[in-house]
């Protein structure tokens, strides 16, 4: 069995496809005590023990070392596991919001130079093989005057990518050329794009990126993945009659156990409590129609018009806010026409623009870490962590632990159940890019 290491593990996604490429993961680290509690907990259920098969350390990269690694490996009391076991492969993904396209990128964030971290890890402790993923926007990103792990200074604006690739060189690697891989296209219910690089010692095969197994009319659509989930059972039977395939791999679970079982009974269902919604936000939901964003709701009310019959709660909302000038045929009335001003539609729906509803029919859109940015296609209500874990590719057996959502400063160091969700990688493409290594390994084994 190849060993592995997952540093900026987060709550588990990496790894959960790490595991399912048939790696055993020797060493795992993160930063954050909340992500740590759900790592732990998981990977005490598939039979990963701390400090018996398996070592987490909760840690700043900056303060970590391949010494103290590789140290902690050799302390495993699990006498199968060699005393000095070459680590084939270091997986990863340096924190990704400096890259992000979805916010203002800034060229000095200081997460933007955590893969030189990284990279000086991979350097002290030389795998066989390196796996960093990121996000799309980490290919265009630019650093000005950065240094390298080994003091080389790169002048200028330079392209992180062109950067990156020079470094792995300089440290001994060899790499394939970094390349965009769409999540859907490996069987994950959701276009999520993440940036990969693949990095290989000279002295073994070069591995190869995973074929797309999910092109067009094969790729996971949202009712795939969550219709059996809906809590009206009416609307259940409806939509969703029978398990799909991907919802049963779900229930049974895709990982592995490594040793014993402390997986919870197939039919406890975790992590799906819903909101409770105010009845105005019911209705507000209730607009939108499927595979519809706020920006086009608002483009639809402004040329066509709306119906707020049967809506009283919107209208008492209106109506207070807009100091009760207008009664309630009034305001159905100017809806209706497509006469409404902006700070209507701002009442109605709020200045929020990336709330959508998603399409049933179709893959979902990118799932980020705010759970009132998407509304279920079946009711109106925002989703369950479940069913964003679920859209994540996640089993169900994965229990997300720590509070289900914050709000404010908090969320500067609070990391609940939906952005652990969010942030993660997704497990099923990351057991597609894992099973790929793994079969270079065994090639290599081959050959040898």
């Amino acid at each position: 069995m190849p060993y592995a290491i997952d540093l900026f593990s987060g709550a588990g996604g990496m790894s959960e496809g790490i595991l399912q490429a048939g790696f055993h993961i020797l060493f795992s680290s993160d930063i954050n005590e909340q992500v740590e509690a759900t790592y732990k907990n998981r990977h005490e259920q598939l039979g990963l023990i701390q400090n018996y098969n398996t070592h987490y350390e909760r840690i700043d990269i900056r303060d970590l070392n391949g010494n103290f690694i590789m140290e902690s490996i050799k302390k495993l009391e699990d006498t199968s596991i060699p005393d000095d076991p070459d680590i084939d492969a270091i997986f990863g993904g340096p924190p990704c919001q400096g890259f992000s396209l979805a916010g203002k990128r800034k060229q000095n964030d200081p997460r933007n130079f955590l893969f030189k971290e990284y990279l000086r890890l991979v350097d002290e402790i030389r795998p066989k093989y390196v796996i960093m993923e990121n996000v799309e926007g980490f290919m265009t990103t630019k650093l000005y005057n950065f240094i390298g792990v080994k003091d080389d200074l790169y002048s200028g604006n330079q392209l992180i990518t062109k950067i990156l690739l020079a470094e792995f060189t300089k440290i001994g690697y060899k790499t394939l050329e970094p390349k965009i891989l769409d999540a859907s296209d490996y069987g994950v219910p959701q276009k999520r794009n993440r940036a990969i690089f693949i990095a290989y010692s000279p002295d073994f095969i070069a591995p190869k990126y995973p074929v797309a197994t999910h092109r067009i009319s094969r790729k996971i659509k949202v009712v795939d993945a969550i219709g059996d989930l809906i809590s009206d059972s009416k609307k259940r039977k409806k939509y969703n009659p029978i398990k799909t395939t991907f919802q049963l791999e779900s229930c049974n679970g895709r990982t592995r156990m490594i040793s014993g079982s402390n997986l919870p009974p197939a039919n406890k269902l975790l992590n799906h409590e819903f909101s409770k919604h105010e009845e105005y936000i019911v209705e507000r939901f209730s607009l939108y129609k499927k595979g519809e964003d706020t920006s086009n709701l608002r483009k639809r009310i402004s040329d066509k018009g709306i119906s707020l019959k049967r809506k009283p709660h919107l209208l008492k909302l209106l109506s207070d806010q807009l100091s009760h000038v207008y009664n309630d045929d009034e305001l159905i009335q100017i809806f209706r026409k497509g006469s409404a001003s902006k700070e209507m539609i701002d009442i109605l729906l709020t200045k929020k623009n990336n709330r959508k509803k998603l399409d049933p029919l179709s893959c979902s859109s990118t799932i980020v870490t705010l759970p009132d940015d998407y509304i279920s296609p079946f009711e109106n209500r925002t989703l369950s962590v479940r069913e964003m874990a679920r859209l994540q590719s996640f089993d169900d057996s994965f229990e997300f632990l720590g509070k289900r959502t914050t709000g404010g400063l908090r969320r500067r160091t609070e990391i609940p159940q939906y952005s652990q969700v969010g942030n993660a990688v997704p497990p099923l493409l990351s057991a597609a890019i894992a099973k790929e290594i793994f079969n270079a390994i065994e090639k290599g084994k081959t050959s040898g």
